[in-house]
C-alpha cells in the first residue's frame, strides 16, 4: 500500500472534484449515469434539442398555454398589466423578460449537457492513465493480474465471461439503486441524503463481505 496516495490526500482530491463539478455544472455527477447517457448519445442529443427550445420560461409558458387551448378549447386569461410607477419607464420587452432566477431554476431541472458527461468519462480514463504513468506502474496486459488469476480464474475465456457477467450485475445494481458508488457515495453522502447513505453502506458492506469470502473461505 506504500505505492498509493495517503488516505487524506485521496479524500481531499475526491472532495475537490465533487465540489468543483457541482459549482461548475450546478448538478451532481455519477459515472454510471454518464456512461449510460453517452452510450445513448443520439437519443440524448434529441432531448437536448427539444429542451433548448424551452430555455426561456416565457416560451415554455406560451407552449403550455397553446397546449391548454388545444386540449380544452379555452385559453388562460391574460394577466393584467399594472401601470408602472411615475418615473419608472419600462418597455414591454423588459416586462416580458423572465427573471434570471427563474431561468436558473429551470436549468437545474434539466440533465447535464452531454458534452460534460463525455468530458467526465475521458477525465476518469486520462486521470487513471496519468497516475499509472507517473508512478511507473503503467503496462499493457491482456489479463487482470496475478491476484485475479489466483482468486477467480487465469483462463482467458473464463476471465472474459466472469468480467461480462460482473459488468451486467454492476449495471443492473446501479440502475436498481438509482446510482453508483460515485453518485451516491460522493454526491449523495456529501449532501447527507438518507437514500445515498443506505446505498453506500450496502455497496461497501457487500464489497467487504465478498472480499472476505474470496480470501478466507473460497
Amino acid at each position: 500500500m506504500t505505492e498509493y496516495w495517503p488516505w487524506w490526500a485521496g479524500a481531499a482530491g475526491l472532495a475537490l472534484l465533487t465540489i468543483n463539478y457541482a459549482v461548475t455544472t450546478d448538478r451532481s455527477f455519477g459515472v454510471s449515469g454518464a456512461w449510460d447517457r453517452v452510450l445513448h448519445w443520439r437519443a440524448e442529443r434529441r432531448v437536448e434539442r427539444v429542451n433548448a427550445q424551452f430555455d426561456d420560461e416565457r416560451v415554455l409558458a406560451e407552449a403550455l398555454a397553446a397546449a391548454t387551448v388545444d386540449q380544452f378549447g379555452v385559453g388562460p386569461a391574460a394577466p393584467a398589466v399594472r401601470p408602472a410607477p411615475h418615473g419608472d419607464a419600462r418597455t414591454p420587452e423588459q416586462d416580458a423578460r423572465p427573471p434570471e432566477a427563474a431561468n436558473s431554476s429551470l436549468a437545474r431541472l434539466l440533465p447535464a449537457p452531454l458534452a460534460s458527461q463525455v468530458a467526465l468519462l475521458l477525465a476518469v480514463f486520462v486521470g487513471g492513465w496519468a497516475a499509472a504513468v507517473t508512478s511507473g506502474r503503467f503496462q499493457l496486459r491482456l489479463d487482470m493480474g496475478d491476484a485475479f488469476g489466483q482468486i477467480v480464474t487465469d483462463k482467458p475465456i473464463a476471465m472474459i465471461g466472469a468480467l461480462f457477467v460482473g459488468g451486467v450485475l454492476v449495471g443492473f445494481g446501479t440502475r436498481l439503486a438509482g446510482g453508483c458508488s460515485s453518485g451516491h457515495g460522493l454526491n449523495g453522502c456529501g449532501r447527507l441524503q438518507p437514500v445515498s447513505i443506505v446505498a453506500t453502506a450496502v455497496f461497501f458492506g457487500t464489497g467487504v463481505l465478498v472480499s472476505f469470502l474470496l480470501w478466507k473461505v473460497i
